[in-house]
């Protein structure tokens, strides 16, 4: 079946008092009474850049392939563009594009041939098509390799190719699955532009999955940190840090101590101290000033026999507020589960 390509969101999509994506109340349960998502919620303004973030494993690709009529909840509704997943899944096609994690380029075609397939599959032919092909290989600086094969790209270049291949029938909402996974931190940067461009100067609708924090913290207006199946927390990336006061201490100790031996350590520092946690050898706290309260840290943990082998001082960042928010360090996480 031939799809027929949507108009352009453009700067209406700004405008609208309508979500661009809505999620309410969903979960999926896989054969073996596993639980991929507990009652997600969520919902995304028009021509924003919104952010899923969370470890491996944590959900995030359930829920794009759900809201991308790939999948079906168990329970719960979503809708895309006022188009519901489930009763409308061929409207809800129409209007959205997709990269997934796993590259759709044929790699024996040349990156014209990939556009060209790409846009034949959605209805456009003639100079319409060509007209695209052509400018999404200028924008996203491409078109000194329209006729390379794709398997002579860089990773970076196949994975920009990839994103073109996901507008050439101009969609109003962008589905992004881990889209800088395995870059090298100069693709990487440069694909950062590229999306931010797509939103602020298109007006599209961004919805990005990620397990990079400086990633979504970069990137995206409104943030949601998946955890577990379930959003622990959202909002735009300062106001969540912001909820922080104060600076972050994070102190590696040199053996691992037992818990109660280090909290009797800092037990007088309580008029210092706050949200202590201690996960293996890495100990964390907030202070309301981290150089002042940093040398009185080290003094009582010295005092105690407790040996230190680094310690550093920062403002909030989103590591923080995951580990607020979910009791456990986020670099911790990130390698644990097989659902995705």
């Amino acid at each position: 079946m031939t799809i027929q390509p949507a108009a352009s969101l453009g700067a209406a999509a700004a405008t609208s008092a309508r979500p661009a994506v809505a999620a309410e109340g969903l979960t999926k349960t896989y054969r073996g009474d596993v639980q991929a998502l507990k009652g997600v919620t969520f919902s995304v303004r028009p021509g924003t850049v919104f952010a899923l973030l969370g470890p491996n494993g944590a959900g995030k690709s359930t829920i794009v392939k759900i809201l991308t009529t790939l999948s079906r909840p168990t329970t719960g509704r979503a809708s895309v563009m006022g188009h519901d997943v489930l009763r409308e899944p061929e409207r809800v096609r129409r209007v959205i594009g997709l990269v997934a994690q796993k590259s759709a380029v044929d790699l024996e075609a040349t990156a014209a041939e990939n556009l060209t397939l790409q846009g034949q599959l959605y209805g456009l032919s003639g100079p319409e098509l060509r007209r695209r092909v052509s400018g999404l290989l200028e924008r996203f600086g491409l078109t000194d390799a329209r006729k390379r094969i794709a398997r002579t790209l860089s990773g970076g270049m196949q994975r920009k190719l990839d994103v073109a291949m996901g507008l050439i029938h101009q969609p109003q909402v962008l589905f992004l699955d881990e889209p800088t996974t395995g870059l090298d931190p100069e693709a990487r940067a440069d694909m950062w532009r590229e999306i931010a461009r797509l939103a602020r100067e298109d007006g599209l609708t961004v919805v990005l999955t990620t397990h990079y924090l400086e990633e979504a913290d970069h990137l995206a207006q409104h943030v949601a940190i998946i955890d577990h199946g379930q959003i622990v927390v959202e909002g735009t990336p300062e106001g969540l840090k912001a909820e922080l006061r104060g600076d972050a201490i994070q102190v590696e100790l040199a053996n691992a101590y037992p818990e109660a031996t280090v909290h009797a350590a800092l037990g007088g520092l309580g008029d210092v101290l706050r949200e202590v946690t201690l996960d293996g050898r890495s100990l964390r706290a907030r202070v309301d000033r981290g150089a002042g309260a940093l040398p009185t840290v080290l003094a009582a943990l010295d005092g105690a026999g407790i040996r230190v082998a680094t310690a550093t001082v920062a403002r909030p960042s989103l590591d923080d507020v995951y580990l607020r928010y979910t009791g456990h360090a986020y670099s911790d996480d990130n390698n644990r589960g097989t659902i995705r």
